[in-house]
């Protein structure tokens, strides 16, 4: 439910952000801003947010995150000015970042890892059920109240979930879910022993050096589609690297990296970040350029472009715990592959369209894009916080969480840049060249996902790739 509301948030503004800009008297840019400034904000934190949560308790994160993110919704909802508007949603973006790798944090700690797939997959449906019903409920609410009623829409259930998780008990490792030592347990559980105390000290360098690194490169990917190549966006690009180098050098020297080196090295989760990374890219792509396509080659208007794009969530919702039941039978590589090669393919019908197209044809082609979507998100992403410790499942999930976000921001960047190649050219021409791009990276996310692991161990099975099997921690 945390992140579902978050998820219904991003929703909601994009479909009160022109009522805002009305009302507040604000320009684009600054209207823009509202929505960047909370990405640069989550994207750049939510590594450091997944280390506090396994150093002092993902539970503690995600009601403080949840409880923060209601507090800054409900004073959006009250802002007098735009500016307060902007400050305050970079504010929700810090406890946006606290509460999304928690949530991951918490199922990691809560359920064994042969059944962790069907609850990340759950987690994924509710996510696809907010974002698809954001726009109907985001349009109902703006048309009769407003856009401040969006916003306090969302500050009811995120209050309500965050003191629920204040008042429950704490998240346990699931029976036989992996032998943890006391430390360990008392991280999870929420108040770190003495015994911990040594693995409790934060890389705040680290966690610096990050956040500048990213914020610098979402910056960049923001901007560019926006108003192209600048001296402020040169800028961003070279403090990105250099900040990003220094990150690096600084991970192999200190004594508790905030990227623990075995998490890195692991191949199942370099694999699956990879997978994330491109094929979220893809999606949004593909969804930007779509839409401009139905709205101004297809002259549809914004309601009847969300009904053509309805079988995308639809499939989204239905395919991740379909996901999980292909994972347990045929293993993550060759699900993650054939989710990826759906997504392909939708991409690649996408690209015939015309300026013929009808509701049935373009359907397919968004129905194909959410089935493959949400199988790649469902099993990448159960597979990446599956092979993180407990004592990392936070750090995992910031890692998971940031994939998600920068993928989207790359992908919007480069359509934009494709479909500005050739001026000449007309739109209908320009979206098929993009979208075979598009489809071209979703192979090379197919490509990545082969390193992930192959079938569940089956007795008397050669061939199956065995469960990785977690090492209990040494006992002082």
């Amino acid at each position: 439910m945390g992140a579902a509301v978050v998820a219904l948030d991003g929703t909601l503004l994009t479909i009160a952000q022109p009522t805002l800009q009305h009302d507040l008297h604000a320009d684009f840019a600054e209207v823009q801003w509202t929505s960047t400034g909370y990405l640069v904000a989550v994207a750049s934190l939510l590594v450091f947010a997944g280390r506090l949560g396994d150093a002092y308790g993902h539970r503690r994160l995600f009601a403080l995150g949840t409880v923060g993110f209601a507090a800054t919704s409900a004073a959006i909802a009250l802002a007098p000015g735009i500016g307060w508007v902007i400050f305050l949603r970079i504010l929700q973006g810090v406890f946006g970042a606290l509460l999304q790798p928690a949530t991951l944090g918490m199922l990691r700690a809560a359920f064994p890892p042969d059944r962790l797939a069907m609850p990340i997959a759950l987690r994924m449906s509710a996510i696809g059920l907010a974002a698809a019903l954001g726009p109907l409920v985001g349009g109902a609410l703006v048309t009769a109240f407003g856009w401040r009623s969006v916003f306090a829409l969302t500050a009811v259930p995120a209050l309500a979930i965050g003191l629920l998780a204040a008042v429950t008990g704490p998240t346990r490792p699931a029976h036989g879910s992996e032998a943890v030592a006391p430390r360990t347990r008392a991280r999870v559980n929420g108040s770190a022993s003495a015994a911990g105390g040594s693995r409790r000290a934060l890389d705040l360098p680290g966690a610096v050096l990050l956040a500048v690194t990213l914020a610098c490169l979402v910056h960049v990917l923001v901007a560019v589609p926006e108003s192209g190549w600048k001296t402020a966006t040169g800028l961003a690009l070279g403090g990105a690297v250099a900040s990003g180098a220094a990150f690096a050098r600084h991970e192999r020297r200190t004594a508790r990296p905030l990227l623990p080196p075995a998490l890195l090295r692991s191949r199942p989760v370099v694999a699956g970040l990879a997978t994330l990374l491109a094929t979220s890219a893809v999606l949004f792509g593909a969804l930007f350029v779509a839409t401009y396509f139905l709205q101004d080659v297809r002259g549809l208007d914004p309601l009847s472009t969300g009904l053509w794009v309805l079988p995308l969530a639809v499939l989204m919702v239905l395919g991740a715990p379909a996901a999980a039941l292909l994972q347990r039978r045929f293993g993550p590589r060759r699900t993650t592959v054939g989710g990826a090669a759906l997504l392909a393919v939708g991409v690649l019908l996408l690209s015939r369209l015309d300026e013929s197209a009808t509701a049935v044809p373009a359907g397919v082609c968004f129905a194909l894009l959410g089935a493959g979507f949400g199988t790649v998100m469902a099993t990448a992403t159960a597979v990446v916080v599956h092979q993180a410790s407990v004592a990392d499942a936070g750090v995992a999930g910031g890692l998971q969480q940031t994939a998600m976000n920068i993928g989207p921001a790359l992908g919007v960047a480069a359509a934009t840049l494709l479909m500005t190649l050739d001026p000449d050219s007309g739109f209908v021409p320009a979206m098929g060249t993009t979208l075979l791009v598009l489809a071209g990276l979703a192979a090379l996310g197919s490509a990545a996902a082969l390193g992930l692991p192959g079938r569940p161990a089956l007795k008397g099975d050669p061939e199956a790739t065995p469960e990785p099997q977690p090492q209990p921690e040494p006992q002082p």
